[in-house]
């Protein structure tokens, strides 16, 4: 399984990076909500070279052209809410993508920092065949990738899947690792050593649905 971390290259991910960690930057809602578009639209671009393409001729004013044009038939998955913004990224370069919505929350129990992972909420098409491009800003322990995952399965088997994420744990990319086909492909802004005892990523960023949406109660 191979892991692309764009904080290991020269790549405009790095200066979004660094403005959606910063405190003093962040707490510009509608910034945060364009930078996690803007690094979706750069990791759409890179997962796009790595798709399958076919030749097709058209028509232009003055003659016949070979053009080639995606053949792999994508759907973006996105982990609601704060995965909207980053869908929207995806989805400017990948226009004619199917989509597909998996609400996975944290449900945490009376005492201490322990939750459940629950999903409530799934709408997608048909899967088999197709390349899944499952996006989630935060990959905190993998765990809500890993529901959503096998909660879109029940639509079919996809032939390749791209897990996106703005910033990842390194406990949480062993974990897809391990529990993920070999044929998926993961993609992270960065990695980030550790979790805390909240399963937050640190250093992190925060929370990215209440940077993009607002607190929640």
């Amino acid at each position: 399984m191979e892991v692309y971390n764009f904080a290991d290259h020269q790549s405009l991910v790095n200066q979004y990076m660094l403005e959606m960690r910063s405190v003093d930057i962040q707490k510009d809602p509608m910034r945060f909500r364009l930078n996690l578009d803007r690094v979706g639209q750069i990791m759409a671009y890179e997962i796009s070279r790595h798709l399958n393409y076919e030749t097709v001729e058209v028509t232009t004013p003055l003659a016949k052209a070979a053009c080639r044009r995606v053949a792999d038939k994508v759907v973006i998955g996105t982990i609601l809410r704060a995965g909207l913004p980053f869908h929207h990224g995806f989805l400017s370069y990948f226009d004619y993508a199917e989509n597909a919505f998996v609400s996975a929350y944290r449900r945490y129990r009376e005492k201490g920092d322990s939750f459940d992972v629950l999903v409530e909420y799934l709408a997608s098409p048909a899967l088999d065949g197709k390349t899944l491009i499952l996006v989630d800003p935060m990959l905190a322990t993998g765990t809500s990738m890993d529901l959503a995952y096998r909660a879109l399965l029940i639509k079919g088997k996809p032939a390749h899947i791209h897990v996106a994420a703005a910033i990842a744990s390194q406990q949480a990319v062993d974990y897809v690792k391990a529990h993920f086909p070999e044929s998926t492909t993961v993609w992270v802004g960065a990695i980030d050593p550790v979790i805390n005892d909240h399963s937050y990523i640190v250093p992190g960023l925060g929370d990215a649905g209440d940077l993009a949406f607002g607190v929640k109660d």
